[in-house]
């Protein structure tokens, strides 16, 4: 059995949690309030410049020459491509300026980068893997059930659940399975430790959305 097998079933009662949540549920109906899209796409244009950050750092630390270009594409497309998107969701929705990070979206992104510098390359190659793999099964899974006319969320849920964020995410997925090949057993281990950290992590954000988490005062 491949390590991504392993590493999904890992991860795979979080998933099913994720889909179950309410904010999934109404961005489906297409009766998600405005203000909680706004706050999750503030939070996720704030993910995607550390997360862009954390595969920059992967791509430096990659021993193979194809894996070393593969995180530089990677992390071209969190800046660039999907960044691009968003910033048509925030003129859309007035959103002038970047909201203050929240507590959720800090513990993300700094477990993600501290991953990125600090762990076995391959661990960390298996920490950024969720944010391919789950937002991808997310996508289609919205985009599995009934559509419905004139979703003000329609366009974010076909750039997820598109053929060509498809094959982004199943190049992460081989060059996963490859550098785990590599591993010894404990590594293995440590490697889908950080793949399910992460899953959670994913659950957490879009909690956080759901419920428009800020500090305490």
């Amino acid at each position: 059995m491949s390590w991504s097998n392993t590493a999904w079933q890992a991860g795979e009662n979080t998933y099913s949690h994720i889909i179950s949540m309410p904010f999934i549920k109404e961005l489906i109906a297409g009766t998600l309030p405005q203000e909680k899209f706004a706050f999750y796409l503030g939070q996720d244009s704030l993910y995607l410049t550390q997360f862009g950050k954390a595969l920059s750092l992967i791509s430096g630390r990659a021993y193979q020459a194809e894996h070393v270009l593969e995180f530089a594409r990677f992390a071209e497309g969190a800046i660039v491509v999907e960044r691009a998107l968003h910033a048509g969701y925030f003129q859309k929705y007035g959103l002038t300026e970047a909201p203050a990070m929240s507590p959720t979206c800090q513990h993300y992104t700094s477990y993600l980068l501290s991953c990125a510098s600090l762990a076995q390359v391959e661990v960390a190659m298996a920490a950024v893997l969720p944010c391919f793999w789950i937002y991808k099964a997310v996508g289609d899974y919205i985009y599995s059930q009934p559509q419905v006319d004139d979703n003000p969320y329609q366009d974010w849920i076909n750039t997820y659940a598109g053929e060509e964020f498809g094959a982004i995410v199943q190049r992460a997925i081989n060059i996963c399975n490859q550098v785990a090949t590599t591993c010894a057993t404990a590594q293995q281990q440590a490697m889908t430790e950080a793949y399910a950290t992460a899953s959670k992590l994913e659950w957490m954000f879009w909690d956080s959305a759901w419920r428009l988490e800020k500090w305490p005062v």
